[in-house]
């Protein structure tokens, strides 16, 4: 059982404007509950007993939301993806930890997405498992994704690097390993810098979700994820 969990919940949402002109993009409503508070519930039907969040942009809204529910580390600068996960270490225990997009928002398959990351994390082999989800059936998808992964057959994941496309993207949810940022800077960067370090060592992974996945990138994509949960 992976009983950590940190949520990435600090960008400003440009995309999602003029929403996020007032509400942090994580807590939109999305058919009545949003995003972050959807992943909070999932995490604690889980079992996760810890939860981080970082927080920047109308940051104080998402701490009086979820007050007792989560840590909350306040961030004066944006520290990207990869600095903020290295910040909040400390405080995500010595064992692997979940890492969420605050926008992300799902549906199990037949079984629980979390469970199913959990049962496939192997800490012999991996250092991040990268959950992915088929483009082509990407709710909210946009004419210029592309995709971000291949899946080869044992299992391992490969950027596109420079091919035109790639049947995976991925789907905002990742298992990773306080040991996949040993050498990593101080400051901002991103996490595909460790774990492009990770594909070259072998031990990247992927897990193709079987449920439904929707990218909430812009109005109109909020729009269609309301209708489909609605």
């Amino acid at each position: 059982m992976i009983r950590n969990a940190m949520i990435l919940a600090a960008g400003r949402g440009e995309r999602m404007r003029p929403l996020t002109d007032s509400t942090p993009k994580p807590l939109i409503p999305v058919a009545g509950r949003s995003m972050l508070e959807r992943s909070m519930d999932r995490l604690q039907r889980h079992g996760v007993q810890n939860v981080v969040i970082n927080v920047h942009h109308l940051g104080s809204q998402i701490a009086d939301r979820l007050r007792g529910r989560a840590r909350i580390i306040h961030e004066d600068h944006l520290l990207e993806t990869g600095g903020s996960v290295r910040n909040a270490l400390p405080l995500l225990g010595n064992g692997p930890f979940f890492v969420l997009n605050g926008d992300g928002l799902w549906r199990d398959g037949p079984e629980s997405l979390l469970g199913r990351l959990a049962v496939a994390w192997d800490p012999g082999r991996m250092d991040a498992l990268l959950l992915l989800h088929p483009l082509a059936t990407a709710i909210g998808r946009e004419e210029k994704d592309r995709g971000d992964y291949y899946l080869e057959p044992d299992g391992r994941a490969r950027h596109r690097g420079t091919a035109e496309t790639a049947p995976y993207l991925f789907a905002s949810i990742s298992v990773c390993d306080q040991r996949l940022f040993h050498g990593s800077p101080e400051g901002p960067f991103s996490l595909l810098k460790l774990w492009t370090r990770s594909e070259q060592a072998g031990r990247l992974f992927g897990l193709v979700h079987d449920g439904d996945w929707f990218h909430i990138g812009t109005p109109q994509a909020l729009g269609e994820a309301e209708r489909l949960l609605g």
